[in-house]
């Protein structure tokens, strides 16, 4: 790893001092009361060289090779784990660089792997050995061979769109969500106060409310700051954050589901946000907000010959079902093409789920002892991202075709697909 890489293990000792004392703060502070400047010089001289040391080994012992089949990651001081990563499972390799790191000029490596919940990583390696590294494995999982993939080198990428910060902005201004937690940041506490007069009850509650509003607006901005989507070979690159820049990867070919999301204040400006399911990463959005025609082109690359359905040709449930959902159940639509299965939901904020026929794992009819009363029945889709898709409050009669039809079309979809491969 990096020289630098001590540094983020250093503070280890550190924070275990700092979560005893949180966790039994009189004894914390009785401790603090008897130090002296001695006794806090001594404890400094003690501190300081162990957190170092325990960087040091950590970077020590922790190393990583690439062989003819895998990418092999050897980690641990008193345990020693090594993970064997099969190159060929290897979905998606993102390059990460928090605001420290940018300074220093080093980035973290993260990889999607199928199968694996939890993201293996490499951290640091300089910015620069980082992209090549990344670049090479993507070669090898390609199935370009060893003696060549180093020289492939990182593929040349254009640029689809980039998000400007002033619309990201006013995006988040028009976001409900986002007015709602700062409404509840105000409102609670003030009612709290009134029936209580306890200050600690208040801010146990204002704290965290008041957390949950930044992260819904000002976290969000910081996250998706300068958000860019540029198409390559190895798929679409995604490059966003304000401090902390991150560099994404969506495999071509993984793509489960899509989700075209349209909260009701952003109707008029035909505003769209785009969220993804992949199979084996955990990369779940493709745009945060972009105008409705740039967002749907964008989805024909992620979704190679899909048109995506109009309002118009989803069709409502049967007027019935809104015994069952009053009102809302105008918010439910589907449409079947050649390509996709496409349901709708959501009346305030619509959602519109898109998922190829070929990616379909299962599916269900369920229904109620109220729907089979109403004659209704739910189709629920299920996809290999461990994601369900559902086509509620359908005729019974039309429910039990679509099952029919559908697992029918997810068998000649599987069979026709082209292989999940990059750089096809």
């Amino acid at each position: 790893m990096h020289p630098v890489t001590p540094l983020r293990r250093a503070w280890a000792p550190v924070a275990v001092l700092v979560g005893w004392a949180v966790h039994d703060p009189d004894q914390a502070q009785r401790q603090l009361t008897r130090l002296t400047t001695t006794h806090l010089l001594v404890g400094l001289a003690v501190l300081i060289p162990a957190a170092a040391l325990y960087g040091f080994l950590t970077w020590w012992f922790t190393h990583y090779a690439v062989t003819g089949t895998e990418l092999r990651i050897r980690t641990g001081l008193l345990f020693r784990r090594t993970a064997h990563i099969r190159l060929e499972r290897i979905q998606a390799v993102d390059v990460t660089q928090p605001l420290l790191a940018r300074v220093a000029g080093v980035a973290k490596l993260k990889l999607d792997v199928i199968g694996t919940g939890k993201k293996d990583e490499l951290a640091f390696l300089g910015a620069g050995e980082a992209r090549a590294l990344r670049a090479e494995l993507l070669a090898r999982a390609a199935g370009f061979a060893p003696e060549t993939a180093h020289e492939v080198g990182e593929a040349p990428e254009r640029q689809l769109l980039r998000v400007p910060p002033g619309v990201l902005a006013v995006s988040l201004l028009l976001t409900g969500a986002t007015w709602g937690t700062l409404l509840a940041a105000v409102v609670v506490p003030t009612l709290l106060w009134l029936a209580t007069h306890n200050l600690w009850t208040v801010l146990a509650t204002a704290v965290p409310l008041v957390g949950a509003a930044g992260a819904s607006s000002a976290g969000r901005f910081v996250g998706e700051y300068d958000w860019r989507v540029a198409e390559s070979p190895d798929g679409l690159r995604i490059d966003h954050g304000l401090l902390d820049r991150t560099h994404e990867t969506v495999p071509p070919g993984r793509v489960q589901t899509v989700r075209i999301v349209e909260p009701l204040l952003w109707r008029r400006r035909r505003w769209v946000r785009v969220e993804l399911d992949v199979a084996g990463s955990s990369n779940s959005l493709l745009l945060p907000v972009a105008p409705r025609e740039i967002a749907e082109s964008v989805v024909a690359r992620v979704l190679p010959g899909v048109t995506v359905p109009t309002g118009e040709a989803l069709s409502r449930p049967p007027r019935r079902a809104g015994r069952c959902r009053p009102l809302w159940w105008r918010g439910h639509g589907l449409a079947v093409t050649g390509a996709v299965f496409a349901a709708r939901r959501g009346l305030l904020r619509r959602s519109l789920a898109l998922v190829p026929h070929a990616k379909v794992q299962s599916v269900r009819l369920t229904q109620g002892p109220v729907r089979r009363a109403l004659r209704l029945a739910d189709v629920h889709v299920d996809t290999g991202a461990n994601h369900t898709v559902t086509a509620s409050l359908r005729d019974a009669a039309e429910a039990a075709e679509l099952l029919r039809r559908q697992a029918e079309r997810s068998r000649t979809g599987r069979r026709d697909a082209p292989p999940d491969r990059w750089m096809a």
